[in-house]
């Protein structure tokens, strides 16, 4: 269980910078009216994608198993658990799940568009959000402690 936890938490500062990334160059491209290029722009958000979904799947493994996740919920119930448990059990997971969610739906919508500022800012409203949705729900407390 120590190596799941250790990839889900060295992991999560590539996934961040790669979506950080994704955003940026989405959000100069759709600024800079730029034109949107397969063999630069769509693997850069694909790869965001592709790794936002591996840390989910590795987030989700270690939630079932871990004593932190669900585990916690069945042993205190949802009243028994104080701010930083629920973070880890509840909101942390819950959240990235909406995240992703979202991140997922700006790749599906930008596809349908043939311009180039419509797919950047597809990409760039919903990856963004998605990445706010996931900083907000980080446990800092942990990565900095």
């Amino acid at each position: 269980m120590e190596v799941i936890k250790n990839l889900h938490s060295y992991m999560a500062y590539v996934v961040l910078a790669v979506l950080v990334f994704a955003v940026v160059n989405a959000l100069m491209g759709w600024l800079g009216k730029k034109d949107f290029t397969m063999h630069k722009d769509l693997r850069i958000s694909l790869f965001a994608l592709i790794l936002s979904h591996i840390q989910l799947l590795v987030g989700l493994l270690l939630y079932f198993v871990s004593a932190n996740g669900l585990k916690a919920i069945q042993t205190l119930g949802m009243g028994g658990l104080n701010a930083p448990a629920r973070l880890l059990a509840l909101e942390h997971p819950f959240i990235n799940i909406i995240a992703l969610a979202l991140i997922t739906i700006g790749w599906s919508r930008h596809k349908k568009f043939m311009e180039s500022d419509k797919k950047f800012k597809t990409i760039s409203i919903f990856y963004g959000l998605g990445l706010l949705l996931i900083l907000s729900r980080i446990p800092w407390g942990q990565w900095f402690a």
